[in-house]
């Protein structure tokens, strides 16, 4: 749109330019022609002078001339010395006196007879014409060679076209700067708006836009207000729906959490008696894993309804406004490992800790919340056996990392792994694809992005990023 629009003034602003120079060259083009009809006029003009300046010194074709060269025609060809000739023939065109150059067609009445012939690289205007002299009927021939409709082009060209087109290049160049520099508030406004995050709602400054452009930005700012306010509600919507969620789920899974562990208490039981082989057992059993189910589900929920809360809790719009705290990575870690022994040990998975004393500034409840979804994703797909990995340190920039030996994640999926709700297709694991995408807005807030890697040996996955400089308050 601004490069359209600057053509569009260009064009505006350069064509009255071209048209005045146009006008120039016509205006140009007809005093050259009225000089050139002078110029004729006056050639005519000294033909009659020339004439009576011509004596004979015999009456026969062939005597001698002599020319008594009348002042107006001394004036003109001594004022135009090489621009100027004449010439007397008699009337089968035999030079009688003058350049031997000037020739031309015969005058056949007493009418004049204007021409143009170039010679020694000057065009001359040229006036034959019959006249009676007292050597008798002779043809008089006058030569210009300052004749302006033979010169018009090229004065055209020195005096006309190349100072336009000289002036036309400047005003290229001037009115480009100007329209630059006219439409730059409007250019910065182009950049301030790409260079915002999605998520970035908040009001443009109307008094930084030109008059012209200020309905435009304070409609913009209605528009972003808008959608900042329904993307508010719903996330009130969803966070007041989780945080109301968590408590009966929490009853829910407790009491089938206590129901399951009775239920395995009485399958137990049923084993290690020697009992007649009846249909209890077989009826035992399937409820036991109707009850197992329940509980599995009621997990899935519980831990949904709680990452959709984290989700929340981690939106851009509201976490920003939070002030930063100086955070220790390496308890931060170190918190995070105790937290998620026990459910490393239950798969038998070897949690491990890599980690270098560093601060950052940052949200300390928010980067608890990433690692702990990165450690929960990275025990969860790491089989029974395996090794994760949690690492922190300083290089060029403090970094986290999160390192497992599980399946990994295809390239072409890493991009995809960090939207909500989505799951790389034929995944066995059950869960909700939630933990990256909250692990990425909680990134973000740190303006920092999820960084998706093969582990070490090419096997499984690291997850990390790198915060970048800032003071540590």
């Amino acid at each position: 749109m601004f490069t359209g629009l600057q053509r569009r003034l260009l064009l505006l602003l350069l064509l009255p330019l071209v048209l005045l120079a146009m006008l120039n060259a016509w205006f140009d083009y007809r005093s050259a022609d009225s000089a050139a009809l002078q110029q004729d006029r006056q050639l005519l003009g000294l033909v009659p002078l020339l004439a009576d300046s011509v004596v004979a010194r015999g009456a026969t074709p062939t005597a001698p001339l002599v020319l008594l060269t009348a002042p107006p025609v001394e004036e003109f060809l001594s004022g135009r010395a090489g621009l100027s000739a004449f010439s007397i023939a008699n009337m089968d065109d035999t030079l009688r006196m003058g350049a031997e150059w000037l020739t031309g067609p015969l005058p056949t009445t007493q009418d004049p007879v204007f021409s143009s012939e170039e010679f020694g690289g000057v065009t001359y205007r040229i006036v034959a014409q019959r006249v009676h002299t007292v050597a008798g009927e002779l043809v008089l021939r006058l030569a210009d060679g300052s004749d302006y409709r033979q010169q018009w082009l090229r004065r055209l060209l020195l005096s006309v076209l190349l100072p336009n087109l000289l002036l036309a290049l400047a005003g290229f160049f001037a009115v480009k700067w100007a329209v630059q520099t006219g439409l730059r508030p409007l250019l910065e406004l182009r950049d301030a708006v790409e260079r915002r995050s999605p998520r970035d709602l908040s009001a443009l400054d109307p008094d930084a836009s030109p008059d012209e452009v200020r309905p435009l930005v304070l409609s913009l700012n209605r528009l972003f207000g808008m959608v900042n306010a329904q993307a508010e509600s719903q996330a009130r919507f969803v966070a007041d729906a989780a945080h109301q969620l968590r408590t009966p789920l929490a009853g829910l899974q407790a009491q089938v959490e206590a129901w399951a562990q009775v239920v395995d208490a009485q399958v137990s039981d049923k084993k290690s008696t020697l009992a007649p082989v009846n249909h209890a057992p077989a009826a035992i059993t399937l409820g036991a894993d109707q009850v197992l189910r329940l509980r599995q589900a009621a997990r899935r929920t519980s831990q949904l309804a709680n990452q959709l809360l984290a989700l929340s809790r981690a939106d851009a719009r509201s976490a920003n406004v939070q002030p930063l705290q100086r955070i220790d990575l390496q308890q931060l870690c170190e918190a995070v490992l105790e937290s998620q022994l026990d459910a490393a040990m239950d798969k038998q998975i070897d949690l491990g800790l890599d980690a270098c004393p560093v601060h950052i500034s940052g949200q300390e409840w928010l980067l608890r919340e990433l690692l702990v979804n990165l450690v929960d994703n990275a025990i969860k797909y790491t089989p029974a056996g395996g090794h994760v990995t949690i690492r922190c340190g300083q290089g060029r920039h403090a970094f986290l990392e999160v390192e497992d030996d599980g399946p990994g994640v295809p390239e072409p999926e890493q991009h995809r792994v960090l939207e909500r709700f989505y799951r790389v297709p034929g995944t066995a694991v059950e869960g909700n694809g939630l933990g990256l995408a909250i692990a990425n807005e909680i990134a973000h807030i740190h303006h920092t992005q999820l960084e998706l890697k093969p582990g070490s040996n090419g096997r499984g996955l690291c997850v990390g990023l790198k915060f970048p400089p800032g003071p540590v308050s």
